[in-house]
């Protein structure tokens, strides 16, 4: 059961938009996949993990559902869990979430009892090893044996949308700092671009030439990459295709 249908702070002030009861709730229909599910959810590119302000309407400092009173974490940072998710869809679709915002069965989101909204964080299936990036704009899931309610889509994702639940890793994601790599600075365009083509069939990142105003060279360049880590690994990755030691740069 999601918090953006029955959450209520202390107040009484709802944060969703439906306004029946618990037992009538009951007699609502089951939740379920997509009468026909979009191709390629199972592929679906990670959000863009950003800098996000905490919603007012999200993130009261406690609220009450089915008698149980849950505290929002001031922050979300350092938190790394490993428990059972499950995941929500038809039923919910379009509805609004606790952030306000309506839920889209379809894109990378989940449901979380206590974590700041929003949040990021990575969710990986223990069971094999399948793992994606959510956004997480709910509240929920109000079980005991589970900490976390990922959207249909994130749950074909992970694998586990046919069997209902599966055992996870929830990891926290902060923003990082952006860096690009320079693998190289040529006074020929021709050796440049060469380059380039070589070092983005060999990272699948983006490369780029570019020319700074007033000087002569022509500059290969990979990135945004996001964090100091990946940064280094591709490094290491472009040293050992004998490309060089590629700078690594402030983006």
């Amino acid at each position: 059961m999601k918090a953006g249908l029955l959450l209520a702070v202390s107040a009484g002030l709802l944060l969703a938009g439906c306004q029946s009861s618990p037992s009538a709730r009951k007699h609502e229909e089951q939740d379920g996949p997509p009468l026909v599910e979009p191709a390629g959810l199972a592929h679906l590119p990670d959000p863009e993990i950003r800098h996000e302000r905490p919603t007012k309407r999200g993130n009261p400092s406690s609220y009450t559902v089915l008698g149980k009173t849950y505290y929002v974490m001031n922050s979300a940072a350092g938190y790394d869990a490993v428990g059972n998710a499950s995941w929500y869809g038809r039923k919910f679709h379009g509805r609004l979430t606790s952030s306000g915002e309506p839920f889209d069965m379809y894109e990378l989101t989940a449901a979380h009892r206590t974590l700041p909204i929003p949040a990021y964080a990575r969710v990986t299936n223990l069971d094999n090893g399948r793992t994606t990036i959510v956004r997480i704009n709910d509240r929920g899931p109000f079980h005991d044996n589970r900490i976390i309610d990922l959207s249909y889509a994130a749950a074909v994702k992970l694998g586990f949308a046919a069997i209902g639940t599966a055992r996870v890793r929830v990891e926290v994601m902060e923003p990082g700092n952006r860096y690009v790599l320079q693998a190289g600075a040529f006074s020929d365009l021709n050796r440049a671009d060469r380059l380039k083509a070589a070092l983005g069939e060999l990272t699948g990142e983006p490369t780029y030439v570019v020319k700074v105003s007033g000087e002569s060279l022509y500059r290969v360049r990979l990135g945004p990459i996001r964090g100091r880590g990946e940064a280094e690994r591709l490094q290491g990755l472009i040293h050992a295709a004998d490309f060089g030691s590629a700078l690594i740069l402030p983006h």
